[in-house]
């Protein structure tokens, strides 16, 4: 049994809590990941999406295996337990390569399966729900479980030991790197869309002679009614009733993974693990803390050193290069200068690993480490608890404010307890 079943079964069984999976490349927000897993005791899932991690190296231009060398190393350095860790890999499917004829998209999703499978990724997310050139933007169950079969075989043929393999499956997921638009409307899977997803995932992996691997499907993304939108947030209702559970009674072996989880109220990461969501995907509202400590320390920064705000430099930045933002961020150009910098899907965080900000950030860092400001000034822009937090970190000072600006927003992911 792997680590990852021990968790689905404790929620199952036990109505225990739900693991957090960390989707990130951001390296302070990994930082917190791995200190405050070693903090709490507890295991630590890591995911890496098809576009940011791939065979071709992906938006932060990193292999699979590159990925989780890093990982490693950090935790190392840290001082943490890497035997705690656990790889996933997120949205696998031809999404990367939608533009391209299906062919050619599916024949990338297979050489990505195969990196990640080879570099020890063993959460995989089977999601081959967009069409390709010429086809539907959304696949209907039978072609999408059709692929996903195909690309579990691909993964079964890649893996040194197939049997440590956990599949997650399911289509009802949100863009990979992004929310939504303000004005689109959100509503929960229903029971019966779920339970077709399940049937047409089971008879496509027979019918490719891909029964074993099907036996290792361990998760059903669905939607259990919560989303964010660059300007708000989709609270999920915890007084709504559960019809999405009783999916799950004949599948003993599988929970529900929920996406776009960030932002949420403490107590709705408890009441998705009692209906059964055992992974609960958070991503841009870690980086998007991260940010929000950022610019509190550039505004510290100011204080001491005169200057500009390093949100200047990150507005020029994205103006000159707009790839990442335009599609997701609409109405007046003041709205839109809004959303670049505080907008909840956070597309600001393609932008930090570009030299010129992170040798300002760098540079912001080495400053306030070398001054190390009066608490006064420290707590007229960030929180008390951060700065508590912080203190207990083994870091340097600016590091360890982002740091653990960044646990905070994870922390309620664990439940009660912690």
């Amino acid at each position: 049994m792997t680590a990852l079943d021990k968790i689905i079964r404790a929620n199952r069984t036990q109505n225990g809590a739900a693991l957090p999976s960390v989707c990130s490349a951001h390296p302070d927000v990994l930082t917190a990941a791995l200190l405050l897993a070693e903090e709490l005791d507890r295991p630590l899932l890591v995911e890496a999406t098809s576009n940011q991690v791939n065979h071709q190296g992906g938006y932060t231009g990193m292999t699979p295996a590159d990925f989780i060398a890093a990982l490693r190393r950090r935790a190392t350095t840290l001082g943490t337990d890497p035997d705690r860790l656990m790889f996933g890999g997120d949205h696998l499917g031809p999404q990367a390569w939608k533009d391209q004829p299906p062919e050619n998209a599916m024949r990338e999703a297979r050489s990505m399966i195969s990196a990640y499978v080879e570099a020890g990724f063993t959460k995989i997310h089977l999601d081959c729900s967009e069409g390709c050139a010429g086809e539907p933007a959304t696949l209907t169950d039978a072609p999408a479980a059709a692929r996903a079969a195909e690309l579990a075989g691909v993964a079964e043929a890649a893996a040194a030991d197939p049997s440590q393999l956990r599949y997650i499956i399911g289509t009802e997921v949100p863009p990979p790197g992004g929310a939504r638009h303000d004005d689109e409307g959100i509503a929960p899977t229903p029971p019966e869309r779920a339970n077709a997803t399940l049937i047409a995932h089971r008879e496509a992996f027979a019918e490719a002679g891909q029964q074993a691997a099907f036996d290792r499907v361990r998760g059903l993304v669905v939607q259990p009614g919560l989303e964010f939108a660059p300007a708000h947030v989709d609270r999920f209702d915890i007084s709504a009733p559960d019809h999405l559970s009783a999916v799950l009674e004949p599948w003993p072996d599988l929970c529900f993974e929920a996406h776009s989880t960030d932002y949420q109220y403490p107590q709705v990461f408890e009441e998705l693990a009692r209906r059964n969501f055992a992974i609960l995907k958070v991503g841009p509202a870690l980086t998007f803390a991260w940010r929000e400590a950022l610019y509190a320390l550039s505004h510290i920064d100011q204080w001491l050193n005169g200057g500009n705000h390093i949100s200047e430099l990150a507005e020029s930045v994205m103006t000159q290069s707009d790839g990442y933002w335009k599609s997701h961020y609409h109405g007046s150009s003041d709205h839109q200068r809004l959303m670049r910098h505080f907008g909840l899907a956070d597309r600001i965080r393609y932008y930090w690993a570009r030299p010129d900000l992170s040798t300002a950030v760098q540079q912001l860092r080495d400053r306030l480490n070398a001054a190390r400001p009066p608490m006064p000034l420290v707590t007229q822009y960030l929180a008390e608890e951060t700065v508590a937090r912080a203190e207990a970190l083994p870091l340097d000072f600016a590091g360890s404010l982002l740091v653990a600006h960044v646990q905070r927003a994870l922390l309620p992911y664990y439940g009660k307890s912690c």
